[in-house]
């Protein structure tokens, strides 16, 4: 336990440092994850880093994350057309590959683009927004405080099991106090900021954010449990993996993106 708590508040306090320094450090650092996020998720499937139809996904990871037209002020595809034309390089190295990779490798591969592409894309597309440092440490705040609040709701109150074939120790309780400490926090930062946020803003905020951030870690733990590990690498001492650590943003970011819940 100490170790994981000493490896957390570290690991955070990088974390905001990039956050802070600017959009640009910080992409530079999403960057870097979304290209160990989906080396994980590459081993978790089988492959290897190496092989071609690897490469093909890394090759998409940094087109889909990395905003090329910000950065650089390069016109590129849209993301559309770009995710076909992966699927179709993917399909194409099982004709040139003559099955050796199988079109169960390249799918999994490809869902691995699109989960993990897409989840990133928008963590950075978030903190080049105008406001985007208090757009990005909103989702933060509410996705972290969600966790706090779970864990200790949970250890106080909990008693009836949330999806105990999924995740055995995640409790009803445990959920509920998650979203009411994610609906405060976002609160909160429609009291800092009142005229970037309402507080009935806030709260739909708040709410979107828990359900969905602990949707997304039921998600990589059912994952998870067909593979039958515990943790999806050990870059993180005490806390496994950079997706076990980033599952809950994958899925927050572009969903709060989709439902216009952020100024666009």
């Amino acid at each position: 336990m100490r170790q994981r708590i000493i490896t957390g508040l570290l690991a955070a306090l990088f974390f905001l440092t990039m956050l802070a320094a600017g959009s640009g450090w910080y992409t530079l650092l999403i960057t870097l994850l979304a290209v160990i996020a989906y080396q994980e998720f590459v081993r978790l499937n089988g492959a290897k880093a190496r092989e071609p139809a690897s490469l093909v996904g890394f090759a998409g990871i940094l087109y889909l994350v990395v905003p090329w037209n910000m950065l650089f002020g390069w016109s590129v595809p849209p993301q559309q057309t770009v995710v076909w034309l992966l699927m179709f390089l993917f399909f194409a190295l099982t004709v040139i590959s003559q099955n050796r990779t199988s079109i169960d490798k390249i799918a999994l591969l490809f869902i691995g683009v699109v989960y993990i592409g897409v989840g990133f894309h928008y963590m950075i597309y978030t903190r080049w927004m105008p406001e985007g440092l208090f757009w990005t440490l909103l989702l933060f705040g509410c996705i972290w405080l969600t966790d706090v609040g779970a864990y200790f709701a949970g250890r106080l109150l909990g008693k009836k099991l949330l999806w105990p074939s999924i995740s055995p120790k995640k409790t009803v309780e445990g959920a509920v106090g998650g979203i009411l400490v994610s609906i405060a926090t976002a609160v909160a930062f429609a009291m800092i900021r009142p005229e970037l946020l309402t507080v009935r803003e806030a709260v739909a905020i708040g709410l979107l954010v828990s359900v969905l951030g602990q949707l997304g870690d039921l998600i990589q733990s059912a994952y998870k449990r067909v593979r039958n590990i515990k943790d999806s690498g050990t870059i993180l001492p005490g806390h496994g993996g950079i997706l076990d650590r980033t599952d809950s943003w994958i899925i927050v970011f572009p969903f709060v993106h989709l439902l216009g819940l952020l100024p666009q």
